[in-house]
């Protein structure tokens, strides 16, 4: 009888390989899949160590341009960021991983997929949601929500104990079991320690910027080119390096940020499944790339529309974190966002110092800013009297609640001591008194006439 096969997203850590060594122990045909979205792996080292674990298989998948071109790209066009903070470095990545594994699948006539993430978390409901929209009749093995793998691994602990038996390499220990999850857009650290939100992790917990203490006292100078609100050329202006491949641009952007302290975040977030969570995260380039967008964006799209976008905003970034990037309001707000980014054109200087991002100077060719118009110094084609009639129109709402105010003020002041005075449709707490129609009277009952016998 012949194996069921399994397609595992495999990272080469902990969690996955020992999955993998306990799917092969359980009958099953395990091929590792591994996605390069930029992480800094050894993958001849994560092939061997597959292999090693009981692999049948090994199929390492380079994504890393299409990771910036269709995922990195569209979610700076529209100024995603979760709780205002996270830039979404993780949850962007999860849909293209799920996407090449279920297109691995098939390729494979695998009839079962399978995923490291723990029944705690996002990246669980991320592969899922996305397994199940991308390919409905797909089965799922989640280790971490099966009960024979739950009753033999409690936590992490249970885990490198398990690898040490099986003879696993793995880098977590005891002491220091972070859990940590790189790609182009950043790198996360959570779990251990970390997981006391009241601790101050120690410097050595990052590992992609250096300390804002420690960068260079000397400020960076970058020039960010955009076309329909995407990257299309960095210039560093110190030494002319210039990057115009969306892959090569990005990457660049990273290592400029990354040698200056950028994109350092430490915030206590709301999973999708209802639990807070403390994480750690670095997005250098991201960081830069964002702060640029949102600057041409200010000279480059109309008021309103700009209004629309930001109330947006917020809801795309938690659709991409709560792992519906595969659904229909995602194509939704895509398609507005696209629509949005047209014209918004142009370059944004920016100044990098010490962990910050400084916008200096902006110039767009489809720019709304009419220097002639705004000029404090110029009369320009505006007619300063029209503000007039405009603040007048403007001031009738604020004068009408003023008079209400005004209103209720003398009418509270007008009371006894002790005592509150009311408008005289509320002064008695009687019964209301309820209209009846007038009783109609009775007509008297005729006597019966007396007839002659």
């Amino acid at each position: 009888m012949a194996k069921k096969k399994v397609v595992l997203a495999y990272s080469g850590g902990l969690d996955t390989s020992c999955i993998l060594k306990w799917l092969v122990d359980r009958g099953y045909d395990v091929i590792a899949y591994v996605a390069d979205i930029g992480q800094k792996d050894d993958f001849e080292a994560v092939k061997k160590k597959a292999l090693g674990c009981g692999a049948s298989k090994v199929v390492i998948k380079d994504l890393k341009r299409e990771f910036v071109t269709d995922y990195i790209f569209p979610a700076i066009r529209a100024n995603a960021i979760y709780e205002n903070r996270y830039l979404l470095g993780t949850s962007l990545a999860r849909p293209l991983i799920a996407k090449h594994q279920i297109l691995l699948a098939e390729e494979e006539n695998a009839e079962f997929v399978s995923h490291g993430s723990t029944g705690k978390g996002n990246d669980q409901v991320r592969f899922e949601l996305s397994y199940h929209a991308l390919k409905p009749d797909i089965q799922v093995l989640a280790p971490w929500k099966m009960p024979e793998f739950l009753s033999q691994f409690r936590g992490r602990d249970d885990l490198i104990a398990y690898a040490k038996k099986h003879d696993i390499p793995i880098s977590a220990t005891l002491k220091k079991p972070y859990s940590e999850d790189e790609n182009l857009m950043h790198i996360s650290h959570e779990a251990g320690i970390l997981e006391d939100p009241g601790l101050i992790p120690d410097d050595s917990v990052y590992s992609r910027t250096v300390s804002p203490r420690n960068a260079p006292d000397k400020v960076a100078t970058l020039m960010v080119f955009f076309k329909d609100g995407t990257p299309i050329k960095l210039v560093n202006m110190d030494d002319g390096t210039t990057k115009t491949d969306p892959l090569e641009l990005f990457m660049y952007a990273n290592e400029i940020g990354s040698a200056n302290g950028v994109g350092r975040m430490d915030m206590v977030e709301n999973r999708f499944v209802g639990i807070k969570s403390r994480g750690l995260y670095e997005t250098p380039g991201g960081t830069i790339l964002h702060t640029a967008h949102r600057d041409i964006e200010s000279i480059a799209m109309d008021r309103e529309v700009l209004r629309l976008c930001d109330m947006l905003s917020p809801i795309y970034a938690e659709i991409i974190y709560n792992g519906f990037w595969f659904s229909p309001e995602m194509d939704f707000l895509t398609a507005a966002f696209n629509k949005s980014q047209e014209f918004v054109d142009g370059k944004v200087m920016l100044q990098i110092y010490k962990g910050n991002v400084m916008t200096v100077a902006r110039e767009s060719p489809t720019s709304l800013y009419d220097q002639e118009l705004g000029s404090m110094h110029k009369v320009g084609g505006f007619n300063q009297e029209d503000s007039k009639g405009f603040i007048r129109i403007n001031a009738i709402r604020l004068m009408a609640h003023r008079a209400i105010l005004n209103k209720i003020q003398k009418l509270r002041s007008g009371k006894k001591e002790g005592e509150k005075k009311l408008p005289s449709f509320a002064k008695a707490e009687k019964k209301p008194v309820i209209a009846q129609a007038p009783k109609k009277k009775a007509k008297a009952a005729k006597k019966p006439s007396k007839k002659r016998k």
